[in-house]
């Protein structure tokens, strides 16, 4: 052992780069699925939630299948919106959050795992949840950027899984069994919305 001061000799130099070498080539791959994959929308913004907010799955899958979309209005700001789902304290996610100026979209859970979104855990296995960036009582946050990124995020994610494009499979927070939100509340146009939807 060295003394406190006196420089290392060059024998302990080489242990301890031998040693640095060994711990990086017995490090673990990452494992399938892992979260630095691509997004699944390759142009989305990749800013995962932290795993303590999200189940790892492999959907869809017959126990699992995804069968809606749930549409949700975050009640802060998109940035604020993904440092909560980055908190592992926090335990919520969803799997996209879309910037009301822009309509940027970030995706934070890949759609193969169950966001923890709906409150519900039933529809969190079989829904891809989609957080908008505003308030329920500020329309103005509901731009048509947003309007029109969202609505083509949601029909690409029906395409995906075989989901009908109708208000029973596309639904708000608020409609989900048990929930107490009242998002995404009555300032959103459900019928425009629709209607982008079906055109995207």
């Amino acid at each position: 052992m060295n003394r406190a001061g006196s420089p290392p000799g060059r024998r302990h130099l080489l242990k301890g780069a031998v040693l640095a070498a060994a711990s990086s080539v017995m490090l673990p791959e990452p494992r399938a699925g892992a979260q630095t994959q691509a997004p699944d929308r390759p142009s989305a913004l990749w800013a995962p939630a932290a795993p303590a907010n999200y189940t790892v799955s492999d959907r869809p899958s017959p126990r699992h299948p995804v069968d809606l979309v749930v549409i949700h209005v975050t009640q802060t700001s998109f940035d604020k919106a993904l440092t909560i789902f980055r908190n592992p304290k926090k335990k919520v996610s969803a799997h996209y959050v879309v910037r009301s100026s822009d309509g940027r979209i970030a995706q934070c859970v890949r759609e193969a795992d169950v966001a923890w979104h709906a409150g519900n855990w039933e529809y969190n296995t079989r829904s891809i949840g989609i957080e908008h960036e505003g308030w329920v009582d500020r329309p103005a946050y509901f731009t048509d950027a947003l309007y029109e990124r969202s609505a083509e995020l949601t029909a690409t994610v029906c395409d995906r899984y075989g989901i009908p494009k109708d208000r029973a499979h596309v639904i708000g927070h608020h409609e989900v069994p048990g929930s107490d939100h009242t998002d995404p509340g009555r300032n959103w146009d459900w019928a425009r919305y629709m209607r982008l939807v079906a055109q995207s």
